[in-house]
């Protein structure tokens, strides 16, 4: 093999992207005429045409959306199986420097999944009225993660095309070497106060969820999202490896570790989605969905749980912390 998109399951990912793309493309076309003319008050032929039309755009672009949710952990678990072939690469972290299109295409990804959250929530309040009264922003929000999905589709082509098999990559242990914490931790925070800030972080977003607080859940939401980032890196991974020199937000998300990487990176999407997503929600229909706080204080707490666990099982074991 010398070519990265010889790999089966980059054949097998990129196949589907194609695909769903198409599909995306197909509903483009139909969205824009339904932007253009829709308008539920009329009873002409013309509107019924149209009420037609949106309900099966409407369930190519629900289908084509789902699937790209699962989509994003098989292009992690791809990622992390290139490692094999990739020289100096340990896990998915060396892949994703590989060049200079692996983050902005990872950052991309989340985005999109964040937008088709969104839009998944509007459409079904919408399909719930009688009159749809969400139909032409939730057209206008898809259109939105259309244009991205360009943008994405674009970057998949890009990064995937330019890794080397001749060069070798920086491996984990680099990247996120322990040597280089103290630089790479946002404020030159040290591991404790770190923790410290995780923690009342997290106790931050229950009380806010508690009380409905829109826009303060939105802000501390947003910053458990990145101070999360960096404790599960930097100090929670070295409980899950069992080892204080092994500092990586990838390598937990293979077979070695039980894949629990995709439950704690997963868990704090959800909660800290449902907990950014109750104010964006309140701003473009404006509705206050008490759902989003309590899905929110759930995934947050499986999340919590999932990093203090590993901590408080390793320090039963063996009568220490690393």
């Amino acid at each position: 093999m010398n070519n990265i998109l010889l790999s089966n399951e980059i054949i097998i990912f990129l196949f589907v992207q194609i695909i769903l793309f198409i599909l995306l493309t197909i509903a483009f076309y139909f969205s824009i005429s339904i932007i253009k003319n829709w308008d539920f008050t009329k009873t002409t032929n013309k509107q019924y045409k149209l009420e037609k039309t949106s309900y099966l755009v409407i369930l190519i672009i629900s289908f084509t959306l789902i699937v790209k949710i699962f989509l994003f952990p098989y292009f992690a678990y791809s990622l992390d199986n290139l490692s094999n072939i990739v020289p100096g690469a340990m896990c998915a972290a060396g892949i994703v420097g590989a060049n200079e299109f692996g983050q902005i295409n990872l950052f991309i990804k989340i985005l999109i999944l964040f937008f088709i959250g969104i839009w998944l929530i509007i459409n079904s309040l919408d399909l719930k009225e009688k009159t749809y009264p969400y139909t032409k922003k939730k057209y206008l929000l898809y259109i939105f993660i259309f244009l991205l999905s360009i943008f994405e589709l674009l970057l998949d082509f890009s990064f995937l095309n330019n890794i080397s098999l001749k060069e070798p990559v920086m491996c984990c242990s680099v990247i996120f070497g322990v040597n280089n914490t103290e630089t790479k931790i946002p404020f030159d925070l040290s591991i404790s106060t770190l923790l410290i800030v995780f923690y009342l972080l997290y106790l931050l977003t229950v009380f806010l969820s508690i009380q409905k607080l829109s826009f303060l859940n939105f802000i501390t939401n947003f910053m458990f999202l990145y101070i999360g980032y960096y404790s599960v890196t930097y100090f929670f991974s070295t409980y899950i490896y069992q080892l204080p020199t092994h500092q990586c937000p990838f390598c937990m998300l293979q077979k070695e570790y039980f894949f629990i990487g995709y439950f704690i990176w997963g868990s704090l999407f959800l909660g800290t989605f449902f907990g950014i997503a109750s104010y964006i929600l309140e701003k473009l229909i404006n509705k206050n969905l008490l759902y989003t706080y309590k899905y929110s204080s759930l995934f947050n707490f499986i999340f919590i749980f999932l990093c203090s666990f590993y901590v408080l099982r390793y320090y039963f074991v063996n009568g220490v912390f690393l």
